[in-house]
């Protein structure tokens, strides 16, 4: 990816830090995926009283895409920290990458993680998550 993509990218997670419900840890995380179409589809993380029903801003984003009909994607930038401020690099929990192997080329795929447009690494998904499961492992041979 180039460098302004990535920069806008990270400037639309930032701006999905204002949208995450987060009375309970007061964590903000906002999430821009990518698509393979070109289309950029946000989340924001969604707490809830009962912890479990939680949800993270890249599951949210996803299947925000999923539920369009849209499954291939190239990309996603996660922002994320205290008090609605991108303060420290915010890796996928487990959950997240292993929704991202559902979806995406773990060779390809690329997470952004950044504090503001200037600041963020890329990693690929399988460097995340190495030796990950995902519908290749079910293919009958």
């Amino acid at each position: 990816m180039e460098r302004s993509q990535i920069q806008e990218l990270i400037r639309t997670a930032l701006d999905q830090l204002a949208y995450s419900y987060v009375p309970y840890s007061h964590f903000h995380v906002g999430a821009a995926l990518l698509a393979k179409n070109g289309t950029v589809y946000k989340g924001c993380n969604i707490e809830n009283a009962a912890y479990t029903p939680s949800n993270c801003a890249e599951r949210t984003a996803f299947f925000k895409a999923v539920s369009e009909g849209v499954k291939e994607f190239s990309a996603i930038c996660v922002v994320g920290g205290m008090n609605g401020e991108a303060t420290e690099y915010a890796p996928p929990c487990g959950v997240c990458r292993q929704v991202m192997m559902e979806f995406c080329d773990p060779e390809k795929f690329e997470i952004i993680l950044a504090t503001d447009p200037e600041h963020y690494q890329v990693f690929r998904l399988k460097e995340l998550l190495p030796m990950g499961f995902g519908p290749g492992n079910l293919a009958e041979s």
